[in-house]
């Protein structure tokens, strides 16, 4: 699967069009910073750092980008060698995100993996990814969405309630609900996400 929207982007940032940066660094620059946030004890200078650190790089490398996996994706890898590089200088351990559920850490792994270098692997890597992405389309507009913003995009449970219109408990619980139906659902469609929860 090409993502042509975000290929497209890649090829008007070659072109050089400070519009198109500008834009670019708007909208990735606060889904990078909370994507750090959350893995680095809430350290905001970290986090600012990391962000334009990975945009920087990401511009020296756009030219590299092929739409194999979304502009997101892409730039989470380029963040995440960031931070392992930035905490091998310092002979630290790169922290992990403790999941919220058993289920939803695997999954996300899988959401944000690197091309895998077997070709047979890469292909039911995608064909799962294209299993788990109509899952997440059938799911009630809320619980898919919610999902997105927590575990993808990271924003905290705070904003999501902002941006449902609801309490944060409300927010929570819908979140537990999501959790659950895709659980479901994924363990109904297909054997291999059953295995990864386990």
């Amino acid at each position: 699967m090409v993502h042509r929207a975000d290929l497209a982007q890649a090829k008007n940032l070659l072109s050089g069009v400070e519009r198109e940066f500008t834009q670019f660094f708007n909208d990735y620059y606060p889904r990078l910073y909370r994507f750090v946030l959350v893995r680095c004890n809430g350290d905001t200078e970290f986090a600012e750092d990391m962000a334009q650190s990975t945009l920087i790089n990401a511009m020296r490398g756009m030219g590299n980008y092929r739409g194999d996996a979304s502009m997101f994706s892409w730039l989470c890898q380029i963040c995440r060698n960031e931070m392992s590089t930035h905490h091998r200088r310092l002979g630290r351990s790169v922290p992990t995100v403790a999941a919220e559920d058993d289920t939803i850490q695997p999954l996300l792994e899988l959401l944000e993996s690197d091309e895998c270098q077997n070709p047979d692997a890469n292909i039911e890597r995608m064909q799962l990814l294209q299993l788990l992405h109509e899952v997440l389309d059938r799911l009630p507009t809320n619980y898919g969405d919610a999902l997105e913003w927590k575990y993808v995009r990271g924003e905290s449970v705070t904003e999501i309630a902002e941006r449902l219109g609801i309490t944060h408990l409300a927010a929570q619980s819908l979140l537990a609900r999501a959790r659950t139906s895709l659980r479901d659902a994924l363990n109904r469609l297909s054997p291999h996400f059953s295995s990864l929860s386990t």
